[in-house]
């Protein structure tokens, strides 16, 4: 009977049909009407609440699922702010009145996230943007994230690009000569919570900026035996001095 035998017509349509349906679904095209950003730390919402007071729209993009990761989760447990409060305040918005001269980390996260709410900032998170490029024929920026859960790709465009990423967004370990022969772990800054896990070891501390210093000081709170290694002079200087903050001077 030839009405039983298979369309291969009706089967290439169908299976066009389904390609056009799956790629639809993986991939999907945004126009943004103003600034598209990139990071949801202090810098990142900063700039887009500054934005969102003179009534311009934009969309902020961040790999993670929360704001300021770095400092949610990729940082030590007593870390404070190095600076007095004032210096680091955000547009528009100080710190509360009760916080300290020197908040903590857990202080910091929360100011950021009632900023964000005040100024109406709702960042698209698990975005890992993967590729931008600005379009010369069309004068636009071309930028494609990833979903995170879904792999779903977006491709938002938009006039302008503000990259808020961060310095300290990626961690650096150098090459040193020898240590593939140490048996010890060896971790970076970003890894490190506590000095609990070390009481009684002999770490051995690379760097002596502010990470290096603090860690080298929880080091001795907990019980262990630091050591620092510097690769140039040490200028040591107090946080304040007679009752007027070092970086104010």
């Amino acid at each position: 009977d030839p009405s039983a035998q298979p369309s291969t017509g009706g089967s290439r349509h169908c299976s066009d049909r389904l390609y056009v349906h799956r790629y639809m679904m993986a991939s999907r095209t945004m126009w943004v009407n103003g600034p598209i950003i990139v990071g949801a730390g202090p810098a990142g919402i900063a700039a887009a609440a500054c934005l969102h007071t003179r009534g311009v729209p934009s969309v902020v993009l961040d790999r993670d699922d929360c704001l300021a990761s770095l400092w949610q989760r990729r940082t030590y447990d007593r870390l404070r702010l190095h600076l007095p409060k004032h210096f680091c305040q955000l547009p528009g918005m100080p710190f509360p009145d009760h916080y300290p001269e020197y908040p903590t980390k857990h202080q910091f996260v929360a100011y950021l996230e009632s900023y964000a709410a005040a100024f109406h900032v709702r960042p698209r998170f698990r975005q890992s943007v993967v590729s931008a490029r600005f379009d010369h024929a069309a004068g636009l920026w071309r930028v494609t994230a990833s979903d995170e859960d879904t792999g779903i790709t977006t491709e938002y465009i938009g006039r302008w690009l503000v990259v808020a990423t961060g310095e300290n967004a990626e961690r650096v370990i150098p090459d040193l000569d020898g240590a593939d022969a140490f048996k010890g772990p060896v971790s970076h800054v970003s890894e490190y919570k506590s000095g609990e896990p070390y009481k009684g070891k002999r770490v051995l501390v690379v760097g002596c900026g502010n990470s290096g210093m603090e860690v080298c000081l929880d080091l001795c709170d907990h019980g262990a035996r630091p050591s620092m290694v510097v690769r140039d002079g040490v200028h040591v200087l107090p946080r304040e001095m007679l009752g007027v903050a070092t970086f104010s001077v």
